[in-house]
């Protein structure tokens, strides 16, 4: 019997249904016939987004185990955030092959098959694989095999709330490649939990991607609200529900969970979207006009600090310390700060031993190219030991950055929050397009004091900033504001 001969997924979910005395709600009866259009089409990469409370994983879980119906020797491996959450899929697979009347007969005759995190059901061939598996994603799936992989809220706090988070998660899925079998089903359920969502639309290059982490997957999204506004479950989620829901959680919170808009689950303490951006490359100075250029805005002066360290951060590994970040900054003495460069500097392999020379001759490159006059150092820690041989390194490539040691006194998060968060509130603070690919904007939207977060690109704008001499009143910066804005957010 072939699966066109057995019954669909709507008519088993409404066998279900029926069975526990319940209605289908038409958000189900929706993402049912998605889910099972796109694996009738052959479509093998799938997305479901749905909001919290929906019911999306239990229908899943029907799907799984329609999908076992149809053939018996089919194997899925749920894979979520911890063990514990992938148990509660696959028990609840357990159930309806249980109780569903299409599924009798399915279930082993033997008690060892028919495990909490695993089961077997009655099935023609011999295979090494259970027909259902679940499992945590940090834990061991090599030598595992599966048919169907669903990624169950793989996207939670604790795998998606750090950058080193998001990057382990990206890289234990990447491993999913090696256990789905040549024409396998790999299927996504879940909301999202951060704004660098691997559920994301569009890539995010300050996460190291060219392409969003889900490109080419076919994806059926269903946000608390239909388009026409109504609530999409009105039976459980009438309106004065969802806005109580709203006033609750608060307006990150609810776009992501709710509307499926990926945001931080938190409010962050600086504004980044009031970041503005520019394109223009830096005009260097030239007899007659001995001043750097922004497009058509002169800099009043320009500058770079150094936050050295030797803790640096690595994509492929976990973070060991502080990251070694230089920032260069313009300003037009007009109350306008702009964010050229954020260098993170990085240690080539083999020279750990010379970590401060080799981010010197790195530096020297940037401090050449650019042509800036001065060089802010910070003397905290290592950058004691650093200014003589910085000095040597710039007059061997004949460098004329002239390096000034500074000690830092105040508290980082005071630092970062007394330079920084008024001009990025009034909108006087641009960042160059080559900055907003890096890492510094995840910083600026992920930074609580106190946290324990990176905070090394935002410490050292901080200090730039605190070395920029004393600009106009508040009144003329404002109308400044209003004069530039346009050509830098073009």
């Amino acid at each position: 019997m072939d699966d066109g001969d057995k019954k669909s997924f709507h008519a088993f979910l409404e066998c279900w249904n029926g069975e526990q005395g319940m209605q289908t709600p038409a958000l189900h009866t929706d993402m049912a016939a998605w889910l099972e259009g796109r694996w009738r089409a052959g479509a093998r990469e799938l997305l479901l987004l749905a909001f919290r409370d929906s019911g999306k994983s239990t229908l899943v879980g029907l799907f799984c185990a329609w999908l076992l119906y149809l053939d018996p020797n089919r194997r899925t491996l749920v894979l979520a955030a911890e063990t514990r959450l992938a148990k509660k899929m696959v028990r609840t697979v357990k159930r309806i092959i249980e109780r569903h009347p299409d599924c009798q007969g399915m279930k082993p005759q033997k008690p060892d098959l028919w495990g909490a995190e695993e089961f077997t059901i009655a099935r023609d061939k011999v295979i090494r694989d259970p027909s259902m598996l679940a499992k945590g994603i940090a834990a061991n799936i090599t030598g595992s095999h599966a048919d169907i992989v669903v990624c169950d809220d793989v996207e939670v706090p604790n795998t998606s709330a750090t950058a080193d988070k998001r990057q382990e998660l990206r890289q234990r899925l990447a491993e999913i490649a090696y256990v789905l079998s040549p024409g396998g089903t790999l299927l996504y359920i879940g909301t999202p939990h951060a704004f660098h969502s691997i559920y994301s639309r569009k890539a995010h290059a300050e996460e190291g991607e060219e392409e969003p982490f889900l490109d080419g997957f076919e994806r059926l999204e269903k946000p608390v609200y239909t388009p026409a506004g109504d609530s999409a479950w009105p039976e459980r989620f009438p309106a004065a529900a969802i806005e109580r829901i709203r006033r609750r959680s608060g307006a990150n919170k609810f776009a992501s969970q709710m509307m499926l808009l990926p945001a931080s689950l938190e409010d962050g303490r600086l504004d980044v979207d009031k970041l503005l951006p520019y394109r223009h490359d830096l005009s260097m100075p030239r007899t007659g006009q001995p001043f750097h250029r922004l497009g058509e805005t002169r800099l009043r002066s320009l500058r770079v600090w150094w936050d050295p360290a030797v803790g640096l951060r690595d994509r492929k590994r976990r973070r060991a310390g502080d990251g070694s970040v230089a920032v260069l900054l313009g300003e037009d003495g007009e109350g306008h700060f702009f964010i050229h460069r954020a260098l993170y500097l990085k240690v080539p392999p083999g020279a750990e031993q010379q970590a401060g020379r080799a981010q010197c001759e790195e530096l020297a490159v940037m401090l050449k190219e650019m042509a800036v006059p001065v060089l802010h150092l910070e003397v905290n820690g290592i950058g004691a030991f650093l200014p003589e041989t910085l000095r040597a390194v710039l007059a061997a490539r004949q460098v004329a950055t002239r390096v000034v040691p500074v000690r830092s006194t105040l508290a980082k998060a005071d630092r970062i929050l007394g330079h920084i968060d008024a001009p990025l509130h009034d909108s006087r603070l641009f960042a160059h397009e080559s900055v907003f690919a890096g890492p510094l904007l995840r910083e600026m939207r992920e930074w609580r004091p106190g946290g324990k977060g990176h905070d090394d690109g935002l410490d050292a704008l901080a200090g730039a900033l605190s070395t920029c001499p004393a600009q106009h009143p508040a009144d003329a910066v404002r109308m400044a504001v209003m004069q530039v804005e346009s050509s830098f957010t073009a």
